[in-house]
């Protein structure tokens, strides 16, 4: 599948401090189709998806990364997701807050979870990313330092048409060739505006905020949105329910429908399908 968003490494080879830049474009489109989003929960839904994508793009071996926030806030529910092979999907559901709440009021007594299905494992693993910061980019500055014990940078970005992210990590080695160099790229990458992180590609971006240093850009990986539609997951899910109770939700209508929020898809069923469903046909 053919995406024009993309997660770029980088090296500054002087100073031994690693980097990506994300520019999510016709992903972010994908997760916002027919959707309604508000822009401020837009905003936070295309945050938390570039986020999502610096940290699965870090993944040393196959998994699933998955952050789902629950709260007494106005955001009610969030969940973004992504496979190692960096394939995003996300929704989030919220009500009655203002494009000036800052995040901690937005979750209220929430807190965000991440859980990490990694291939032969029985349990994924899991741990609460507390809420250390008034933006989703202090919260996940901090909790990456603390997870990999490396001083690190975030700048995110969304707009209507793109989400983006700027992330920048000290490696072990960089005061051996530059005391300074952290503090100086530190500095270099707080000047970076918004317009500039959703309109810019990658190498137009870094030849602006570090003109003077040497840049190893390694090549771009797409990211993807390809979910499609599984009505047999859905079928299953009915099964298990049981005919009695599915008949029901027909309703006087004579038809229900049934929303996978994570996948962006709405499977509609009627008096036929429900049938099809639980009286199916046998051949003699």
């Amino acid at each position: 599948m053919n995406s024009s968003s993309t997660i770029q490494r980088f090296l500054l080879e002087n100073l031994d401090i690693r980097g990506a830049v994300i520019k999510l474009t016709d992903v972010w489109q994908a997760l916002q189709h027919e959707r309604g989003y508000s822009p401020a929960v837009a905003g936070l839904l295309g945050e938390m998806a570039a986020v999502c994508v610096v940290i699965a793009g870090n993944l040393k071996q196959p998994a699933r990364l998955t952050f789902q926030a629950r709260g007494n806030g106005p955001v009610r529910h969030l969940v973004v997701d992504c496979s190692d092979a960096l394939n995003l999907r996300g929704f989030v559901k919220a009500e009655g807050f203002s494009p000036d709440d800052k995040l901690p009021s937005l979750l209220g007594d929430g807190q965000l979870q991440l859980s990490l299905e990694v291939e032969g494992l029985e349990q994924p693993y899991q741990s609460i990313v507390s809420l250390e910061g008034s933006s989703i980019a202090e919260v996940f500055t901090h909790y990456l330092e603390q997870s990999e014990q490396q001083p690190t940078g975030l700048w995110l970005a969304c707009g209507q048409n793109a989400s983006a992210a700027l992330f920048v990590q000290k490696l072990p080695g960089a005061d051996a060739k530059n005391p300074d160099g952290w503090a100086y790229i530190r500095t270099l990458a707080e000047t970076v505006r918004n317009e500039e992180l959703l309109e810019l590609d990658a190498a137009a971006l870094l030849c602006r905020l570090f003109a003077e240093e040497d840049v190893r850009l390694y090549p771009p990986r797409a990211v993807t949105h390809n979910w499609p539609r599984d009505p047999e997951k859905i079928a299953d899910m009915l099964l298990t329910i049981g005919e009695k109770e599915v008949r029901e939700m027909l309703g006087e209508s004579g038809e229900f429908t049934v929303r996978d929020e994570l996948s962006n898809h709405t499977y509609r069923f009627g008096i036929t399908e429900v049938d099809a469903l639980f009286c199916p046909r046998t051949l003699h």
